[in-house]
């Protein structure tokens, strides 16, 4: 051949072909290192959080991202095999909020739950468990689905659907996204066991906290408030709320975790809810979607997401119920939440019943010193006050001198109202206190201590006789009512520097004194509040009268029968 001639192209036209095919196999080499060096960046991200929450958004977003899928979302299966988890990725707020429900582990997705193995789709909806999508749902093709195993337990499913370009997933994506599965499946029981210790060691501090506030004397509304905020941190919970029976189990009042007293209901509003429910069983409870039990409509529900309910104490001895709720869309409450609420509460309870058990030991103590002080008075002073009083009253006629005697007499005096006193004071004693409902002497000494601001000395005080358990209720309220009148009058009216006020009840009769030092009742001066006071005694069948007092001023006797 000749340098004229020409050469043969075949050559080189066999040469571009082997260079294009090794440019297409560097290509995919360099792809596939591209995509295990992606797969190994996600494996570490994944396991880099223990939230378990941020963990499963985090499993969702790099699987969309190594396959190139516009949707994903991760379905967590509670124990009734369901859906009770929808992690979505790839939807924005407004498309979130046109669908009408999330899956429930039904059609094609309750095919990955039944036979929990891969499952990969040229286009959903020829495949013959497809349900469609719920309204508002955007149309999705291409499907790849990879059980995600914790263990040997099955804990979810990863959905990535519609990938980008309009291809399918091919083998080698599905591939990647099996083996994204395994490290999730590390990472996810990473992060539940982290969960599961940081929850006992919360239990065991909130549990020593709890008790320690009981046994120092803390107050039962306070500790209960304590318990609320700390069984809402101890499980990440959104709401927690306790509710407590009252009047004999009738009713059932509602209380926040900052102590805020809510709503009220009485037994039969509740008795078909799972806080009913727990009250009567004594056994904690879990509805995964209030929703579909139709509870959303009671005030008991504040949020529509996770309910968990636990009684405080057995069955037969509920002292309350701990209700629990999380947002719509979070992790329901798990086995081991539950199990650790219940021991947590039971533990509070046991400490609140102790901590009564010390309070009644505590009154029944005091109430024994109250009845042996009150047998010493009478029987060891009020007897030596008698027997000297006695004395005095003999030794009178014995003196000659008036002056002696006059004194002597005022000595007899002086121990008679001693005496009286005393006796007041043994009734007092022996009359048990009721911190909700206060006595008539309490209630007369605290309308007598509110004068003070107003009159500018402190009234003189004698009780006498058992004013808390002869004078009933409604009797109490009209000397009440009196008393302010009539010490209403001596600030306005009397200019007094002195006045003293005394209630004696005794031989089916109650009186009431008050005296002043003032300036008395002036002729022809308005009577209202005095007509008052007279109508009433006469309303009761008793009596009333104004009339001059020894120490000067203005002395009212006002006396009713007792009833």
């Amino acid at each position: 051949m000749t340098d004229n001639e020409p050469r043969s192209l075949i050559p080189n036209m066999r040469l571009d072909e082997l260079l294009s095919e090794l440019q297409t196999r560097l290509n995919a080499v360099m792809a596939t290192r591209d995509r295990v060096h992606g797969l190994l960046d996600a494996v570490v991200s994944v396991g880099s959080d223990l939230e378990l929450e941020t963990v499963l958004h985090r499993i969702v977003e790099t699987a969309t991202t190594l396959v190139d899928a516009s949707y994903g979302a991760m379905g967590v299966i509670g124990e009734d095999q369901t859906l009770v988890q929808f992690v979505p990725v790839g939807l924005t707020e407004e498309e979130i909020a046109r669908i009408e429900h999330w899956p429930h582990g039904l059609g094609l997705l309750g095919l990955l739950i039944k036979r929990p193995q891969t499952l990969r789709l040229a286009d959903i909806s020829t495949h013959a468990e497809s349900y469609g999508f719920p309204p508002g749902h955007p149309p999705m093709g291409s499907f790849l689905g990879v059980p995600v195993r914790v263990r040997e337990e099955v804990f979810g499913n990863l959905y990535l659907t519609e990938k980008r370009g309009g291809g399918e997933f091919d083998e080698e994506d599905e591939e990647i996204v099996v083996a994204l599965a395994t490290a999730a499946g590390v990472a996810i029981e990473n992060a539940r066991l982290y969960d599961e210790t940081r929850r006992r060691e919360s239990w065991l501090h909130a549990s020593s906290e709890i008790t320690t506030a009981l046994l120092s004397g803390a107050e039962p509304h306070e500790v209960l408030t304590l318990l609320a905020r700390r069984a809402r941190e101890m499980v990440g919970a959104d709401v927690v709320m306790i509710l407590l029976p009252e009047d004999g189990r009738e009713t059932v009042r509602t209380v926040d975790e900052q102590g805020r007293e809510g709503e009220r209901y009485t037994a039969r509003e509740i008795a078909d809810t799972p806080a009913g429910r727990a009250f009567l069983t004594g056994e904690p409870l879990t509805v995964d979607d209030p929703a579909e039990h139709d509870l959303l409509n009671s005030g008991l529900h504040r949020v529509p997401g996770p309910l968990a309910v636990v009684p405080l104490g057995a069955a037969g001895a509920v002292r309350g119920v701990l209700q629990l709720g999380k947002r719509s869309g979070r992790v329901p409450f798990g086995g081991s939440s539950m199990r650790t609420l219940y021991a947590f509460a039971g533990q509070a309870a046991l400490a609140l019943e102790l901590a009564e058990a010390r309070k009644d030991a505590e009154r029944l103590g005091l109430l024994e010193d109250r009845d042996r002080i009150a047998k010493d008075l009478h029987d060891v002073v009020i007897q030596r006050l008698f027997a000297v009083a006695m004395t005095l009253m003999s030794t009178v006629r014995l003196v000659e001198r008036p002056e002696a005697s006059s004194r002597l007499q005022s000595a007899i005096d002086e121990l008679d109202g001693t005496i009286r006193q005393i006796r007041s004071t043994i009734f007092a004693l022996q009359t048990p206190r009721d911190a909700q409902a206060p006595g008539l002497r309490a209630r007369i000494v605290d309308v007598v201590e509110g004068a003070r601001g107003h009159l500018g000395f402190m009234p003189g005080l004698s009780l006498e006789g058992q004013l808390d358990n002869d004078v009933s209720s409604q009797l109490a309220d009209q000397v009440l009512a009196v008393l302010r009148e009539a010490l209403s009058n001596v600030v306005r009216h009397a200019k007094a520097r002195r006045a003293d006020v005394t209630v004696r009840a005794g031989e089916g009769w109650l009186t009431l004194v008050v005296e002043d030092d003032g300036v008395g009742v002036p002729a022809g001066g308005r009577r209202s509040g005095l007509r008052n006071i007279e109508e009433r005694a006469q309303a009761l069948g008793g009596s009333s009268a104004v009339e001059p007092a020894e120490i000067g001023g203005t002395r009212l006797r006002w006396r009713v029968p007792i009833t």
